[in-house]
């Protein structure tokens, strides 16, 4: 079975003890046979904890919290998306108290928020927090606490709850809170969304995704499939016949949360043709990529079928 690997942060791979490359967030591969079950070893950089494991059925089907697995035909792809910390030490990265609730933003080999008031909670967070800083605003009128790191916004209301937790472009807080969160994808596109709120949880008023360039005709069918997901205005893309059929194509692609492209071996067995890998989630961790294609005529398309 081909293994790919992807590694958030550059590492070294070993098999069996043995050392094979290096592995980052380009795709790099292997040939497996699974009923070896080969002991694989990635050690990052950054005073980073390694992490192993064997490659089986059982990893692929199961994977841990620190891995992501990809399923695809005759193939997967192992992403680790995080390693731990050789230091274990308590560091208190930022503190604040907000409406009778102790808010504490800390390291201990990882990223975690802990909120003291009437209820204790206690959450992981991106490693980006690592820089936190508060600020007290008001939505609707109620006082909520925004906590920035980088470019991530983690809200939490007055009574001590995580209310939004997302990477956005922009914050406004006041009557609503309004955030523009900026996708990656081919055309660039970005969401504006508006949110209500009633002192208990945010409700989403309306959305508006915008794409901010036109795309190559090579990458047509790729900026088509990223519409329908960001909910963008699809609909551009097709023909006048499938404009038709628009309202039933999320329902034909499925729950599909983001868009891959195909692999070198899809290609060398299917041909060039226009496909995308569309990644459906299985369970905690573990996603199955499915092949779609599009026929154009044209600039449009005028069908879409599965590989």
């Amino acid at each position: 079975m081909r293994i790919y690997f992807l590694s958030y942060k550059p590492a070294i791979l070993k098999l069996n003890g043995l050392y094979v490359g290096g592995i980052d967030l380009f795709e790099r591969h292997i040939e497996i046979d699974l009923s070896d079950s080969v002991l694989a070893e990635i050690v990052p950089g950054e005073n980073l904890q390694p992490v192993n494991f064997f490659i089986n059925e059982k990893f692929l089907f199961e994977p841990p919290a620190f891995a992501d697995v990809y399923l695809m035909d005759g193939e997967a792809l192992i992403y680790i998306r995080e390693y731990g910390n050789k230091n274990a030490a308590l560091n208190v990265i930022a503190q604040t108290r907000f409406s009778g609730n102790l808010i504490t933003v800390f390291s201990q080999g990882g990223a975690f928020v802990s909120i003291e008031g009437g209820e204790y909670s206690l959450l992981p967070l991106p490693a980006k927090f690592a820089g936190a800083r508060f600020a007290e605003k008001t939505i609707a009128g109620l006082p909520v606490l925004a906590v920035w790191g980088g470019n991530a916004l983690m809200i939490i209301s007055d009574r001590g709850k995580r209310i939004f937790m997302n990477e956005v472009e922009s914050a406004e807080f006041g009557d609503n809170l309004e955030v523009t969160v900026a996708f990656e994808t081919c055309t660039a596109a970005k969401a504006r969304c508006e949110y209500s709120y009633d002192g208990e949880k945010l409700t989403l008023l309306k959305s508006k995704t915008v794409e901010t360039c036109p795309p190559e005709k090579n990458v047509l069918h790729f900026a088509f499939f990223e519409s329908v997901l960001t909910c963008g205005d699809f609909t551009q893309y097709l023909d006048d016949e499938l404009k038709e059929k628009s309202g039933t194509l999320k329902r034909y692609l499925g729950d599909f949360v983001s868009v891959t492209v195909p692999t070198e071996k899809f290609y060398a067995e299917h041909g060039d043709v226009r496909a995308a890998g569309l990644v459906y989630p299985k369970s905690t961790n573990l996603f199955e990529v499915k092949y779609f294609a599009v026929d154009l005529d044209g600039d449009k398309i005028s069908n879409i079928y599965p590989i």
